[in-house]
């Protein structure tokens, strides 16, 4: 079996030969001839707006550095320098990965490559200039690369949605089967249901016995087969994504045959580690004595990392203050006028390593409304047993149910951020009763300052059950980064204003 690179029928246990193959990918066929013509499209429309990005940034340096006049002391129009820094940037993004399918639509990866080609074409723009002896101004060069770089990502963001709304129809998705069984595959359809935007479309599975009663309940997932007989199954669902589930029975050579059944044929193969919840910045492979082990870094929670985060929390929370405070000074005024009783609401909450600090908010409920909280324990909407939440509250005001809707009543937070208690992006700060009836590893939320908004908050709310807050908080600790904070607070803006979750 180890002979050479052949291809094993799973059901025969016979290699397959080359006429085996060319039936092999007929039947993959149609699924994966649409796949590649939707990813082509998309790739093509990615380009076209990224020349047009690159295009608007130097357009936008040209009149601001110039006006009229493009022609620098050499004698040589600036517009051949446009047309050779827009050819630099598709190939500095293509470079960096920028078109990797496997990376595109989904997560923060796209718009860190994008970042990362902008420096590639200052640097490659430096040398040229300096080796050519070609005297370029450095206002163009500061404006037309930044400009270009915000350009980029807009662009991608928007076409991104675009994306996301045609998988929500069901149109720009891998169709996927999974092979596994038990608690692992489950978690597997599971996650891939929860985020149709990742476009990946389960069919069905494929499970060592063969019966749904072994593994799936009632998931109303599809079995297809079993490994026995893993070809036709493959051939039956149409998938063109094959997605391996850690269960027992995959083993190492199950899995090499499963990838030489594939070799050919179009469809990709993707395998789900047991360890979940780590992204890729914390991955690397690590190909040792023939075997891929994955080598997975400690959080990124402390050092350089924590100072760089403190110094963007508290620039962006004074920058965050100067453009809001027209309508935080509104909200006090209202809160003011429409009911008595102080205008901000003062609360314990514990934040970094368990420190209690006291959190600002402008007050949307009744005075006094903290000693009713007893007898309205039983109204709790929230299927967890740690948060209180009611959708019709009777404490809380008229105006308060306006500033809760758009996250209004949560801005005076900005001032904790700038006292250093919170961070912009965080966990969900909690109650000191909160944390008292934390589970084991609950208390991995503490390892970072609690946040102005996090993963929690663009993703439902209060609409969120505890297990999956609780989820997603530590997936943030485990896995932070600058480019996931600034993600994180863009999709913030969209959350509070659509009010969804919010109450």
């Amino acid at each position: 079996m180890d002979g050479g690179p052949v291809t094993l029928n799973l059901e025969s246990g016979r290699p397959l030969g080359l006429a085996g193959r060319r039936d092999a990918a007929t039947a993959a066929g149609a699924g994966a001839s649409d796949l590649k013509h939707w990813q082509r499209h998309y790739i093509h429309a990615l380009i076209s707006l990224d020349v047009l990005a690159m295009a608007l940034g130097a357009m936008v340096a040209l009149q601001t550095r110039f006006g009229t006049t493009h022609v620098n002391s050499a004698g040589l129009s600036y517009r051949l320098v446009v047309l050779a820094l827009v050819a630099g940037w598709v190939a500095m993004i293509g470079i960096s990965a920028g078109y990797d399918t496997r990376q595109i639509g989904v997560g923060s990866d796209e718009f860190k490559r994008v970042g990362n080609a902008a420096v590639r074409a200052a640097a490659l723009l430096a040398s040229v200039a300096y080796a050519a002896r070609f005297e370029i101004a450095r206002g163009f060069v500061a404006i037309a690369l930044p400009v270009a770089l915000v350009a980029t990502v807009l662009f991608r963001y928007a076409a991104r949605k675009v994306l996301h709304r045609m998988r929500a129809r069901g149109f720009a998705a891998h169709r996927v089967l999974v092979i596994g069984s038990g608690e692992s595959a489950l978690e597997l359809i599971k996650s891939l249901r929860q985020t149709p935007y990742a476009g990946l479309q389960v069919l069905g599975v494929c499970v060592p016995g063969g019966r749904r009663e072994d593994s799936l309940g009632d998931s109303g997932v599809p079995v297809f087969g079993s490994l026995s007989n893993f070809a036709e199954a493959r051939r039956r669902s149409g998938a063109d994504t094959v997605a391996v589930a850690h269960s027992p029975g995959i083993t190492s050579s199950v899995l090499r045959e499963i990838a030489w059944e594939l070799e050919g044929t179009g469809v990709d193969l993707v395998v789900a580690p047991a360890l979940t919840n780590v992204a890729g910045p914390r991955i690397t492979v690590r190909p040792i004595a023939g075997l891929p082990l994955l080598h997975i870094d400690e959080p990124y929670l402390s050092g350089v990392n924590r100072v760089i985060k403190g110094a963007v929390d508290r620039t962006g929370a004074l920058l965050a203050i100067a453009v809001l405070s027209p309508i935080m000074l509104a909200a006090a005024c209202a809160v003011a006028i429409t009911s008595r009783g102080p205008v901000f609401f003062r609360q314990t909450r514990v934040g970094l390593d368990g420190r209690h600090f006291t959190v600002f908010k402008f007050r949307s409920m009744r005075v006094g409304a903290e000693q009713q909280h007893s007898g309205l324990a039983e109204s709790n909407d929230r299927d967890g047993h740690v948060l209180f939440k009611m959708r019709e509250d009777p404490r809380i005001t008229r105006i308060g149910k306006v500033i809760r809707r758009y996250s209004i009543d949560e801005l005076p937070q900005l001032f904790n951020v700038v006292r250093g208690e919170m961070s912009l992006v965080g966990p969900r700060p909690p109650l000191p009763s909160e944390v008292e009836r934390y589970e084991y590893g609950t208390h991995r939320r503490l390892l970072v300052k609690p946040g102005l908004t996090g993963l929690w908050q663009v993703s439902g709310r209060a609409d969120l059950p505890w297990d999956e807050s609780v989820r997603l908080d530590l997936y943030y600790v485990e896995n932070w980064s600058l480019a996931l904070d600034f993600m994180l607070l863009w999709k913030t803006a969209w959350a509070v204003v659509r009010g969804s979750g919010a109450y």
